[in-house]
Formats: C-alpha cells, sequence, structure tokens
C-alpha cells in the first residue's frame, strides 16, 4: 500500500507556524488582512471563500468577503478593485473566479495592484516568477511543492511530468520546480502532448491537473512513483447522499498499490492552497511594512 500525502495534516502544520508569524507581526502593531472579491453566487465559490475566511480567522488574518451581485457590471467590479488597492489597510485582494459572464476575468485581475496580487495571477508576478525572482507564490503550485518537501520527497534530479497547462497549476509549476533548489527535469504535458501513457509513465513525479476524472491508470504510472492528483471533479454518484462526488485526475484505486506515495481527493492537494494563500496575505503585508518575505 502507497503513503498517502494528506494535504491537511500538512496544512495543519504550516498553519501552525504561520499563526506565529501573524502573532509576531501583531506585536509590532502589523495586522495582516485579506479582501476577497465574491461576484455573483455560485454555490462552489461561495464554499471556497467561506473556507478561506474561516481559516483567516484561525491564524488571526483580518478578513473581508466583498459580495456583489450577479448583474455587478465590469466598471463596478473595477471601482471596487480600485478601492481597494488604495486602502493601505488591506494587504491581499483575491477575486473569485469564476466571474459573472458579463465581467472579463483577465482585465479585473490585472487591475489588481501586484503589491497585493495574493493569487499570484497578474502578469507582473508571473514574470517576475518565471525568472527564478517570485515575489508572492501561485497558492497551487507552492502548496504542491510543499507537500513534497515536507513528505521527504527529493525533487532534484527527478523526472517530473505535470499533466495539464493552465496559468494556475501546470504552467508555472513546471516552472517552480525546475528552478534552482528543486531541480527537477520537468516534462509538460497537455491536450496535443503524442503518446501521453508512455510520457507520464516514465515519470518518478506525476503531477495531474488535467481536469477530467480518472484520467490517469494503471498503464499511466511508473511502479514506485509519486502522484499528485490536484485533480476537482464533481462527478454523478447516484448512491452518495448529494447525488454527486468528488474525484481526482487519477483513479486512486487503479494505482494505489503501483505507486510509493499518492495524494487523495479531496484532502490532498486543495487544503493546501488555501494555506499558501495565508502565506502570501502575511508576505504582502511584510512587504507593505518594508519587511522581508517570511519563508516556509
Amino acid at each position: 500500500m502507497s503513503v498517502i500525502l494528506s494535504g491537511n495534516e500538512i496544512k495543519k502544520q504550516i498553519l501552525v507556524e504561520l499563526k506565529d508569524e501573524v502573532d509576531h507581526l501583531i506585536e509590532k502593531n502589523i495586522k495582516p488582512s485579506l479582501s476577497v472579491i465574491l461576484a455573483g453566487g455560485d454555490p462552489a465559490s461561495e464554499i471556497y471563500v467561506s473556507s478561506k475566511i474561516r481559516t483567516c480567522q484561525e491564524i488571526g488574518i483580518q478578513s473581508v468577503a466583498r459580495k456583489l451581485p450577479q448583474s455587478v457590471s465590469q466598471q463596478e467590479l473595477l471601482e471596487v478593485v480600485g478601492e481597494l488597492n488604495r486602502d493601505p489597510s488591506v494587504h491581499g485582494i483575491l477575486c473569485q473566479v469564476p466571474l459573472p459572464e458579463q465581467c472579463q476575468e483577465e482585465e479585473v485581475l490585472e487591475a489588481i495592484d501586484p503589491l497585493k496580487d495574493v493569487d499570484c495571477f497578474h502578469p507582473f508576478n508571473v514574470g517576475l516568477l518565471a525568472t527564478g525572482n517570485p515575489r508572492f507564490m501561485p497558492c497551487t503550485p507552492y502548496g504542491i511543492l510543499q507537500i513534497l518537501k515536507r513528505s521527504g520527497i527529493l525533487t532534484k534530479g527527478k523526472n517530473v511530468v505535470v499533466l495539464g497547462r493552465s496559468n494556475i497549476v501546470g504552467r508555472p509549476l513546471s516552472i517552480l520546480i525546475s528552478q534552482k533548489g528543486w531541480d527537477a527535469t520537468v516534462t509538460l504535458c497537455h491536450s496535443k502532448t503524442e503518446n501521453i501513457e508512455e510520457v507520464c509513465s516514465r515519470a518518478d513525479i506525476l503531477i495531474a491537473a488535467i481536469g477530467i476524472s480518472k484520467f490517469i491508470k494503471r498503464e499511466h504510472v511508473k511502479k514506485d512513483a509519486v502522484i499528485i492528483d490536484v485533480g476537482m471533479n464533481r462527478i454523478i454518484d447516484p448512491t452518495h447522499p448529494k447525488g454527486k462526488r468528488l474525484t481526482g485526475d487519477v483513479d486512486f484505486e487503479a494505482v494505489k498499490d503501483k505507486v510509493s506515495a499518492i495524494t487523495p481527493v479531496p484532502g490532498g492537494v486543495g487544503p493546501m492552497t488555501i494555506a499558501m494563500l495565508m502565506l502570501n496575505t502575511i508576505n504582502a503585508a511584510r512587504i507593505s511594512n518594508d519587511l522581508p518575505l517570511f519563508q516556509l
């Protein structure tokens, strides 16, 4: 049986460290704060925002959810972003996506002050990341790296395959894990990759972020590989009390006895994303007070 890499447990460890840092900042009269913009009433977004606010409260970060109606205009949304940009008491700004269809996500995300961009979506921050001088760490990719680091899984010289090239997970992760300190040899796969099964089966560490339920089967993985499953797919299941259940991009049952370690879904990568958001909020507060970044 493979080792289960519990994001829930690692998150708990990290939040203890982050709470100590928040307490340290408060002693200096610096109160880290996060403002979350929630436009519309998407049920999944409301759950995510509630979880983020709850975690802020747990470690002492001030947090406010700015809820806007489904009918909010692009201009109204940009005005809220501008207001938060100008507010010195707000250190981090997060705009929960997806946005209502009349709003242009790219323009809104680029309107956020790069010094408050705790999601690390702004082109300026992505550029810093790509050149090896990150200000903020993209939350899900850095959460994955923390899982590997804190589980004693070495990346130096390893053959890492990242499946999925989104700007949120796959692309930034492939950049980060190849940089000095992590030193992996990276293959980034996507929908046009030929012989994808063969490519995946050579990976020492396989990171699945393709958004297709149970895409990775037994034949995709090498014996004793490490599997990181980023997938969050809700599928119909009449046997489940809610009629749906959450699955990953990996067929867990099919591969669990072949690999050396694997993240579960849920309880794997998801909790780590929120923990890294807390780290970025703390660092946004440190940046605004001319303090060096806090490192995990």
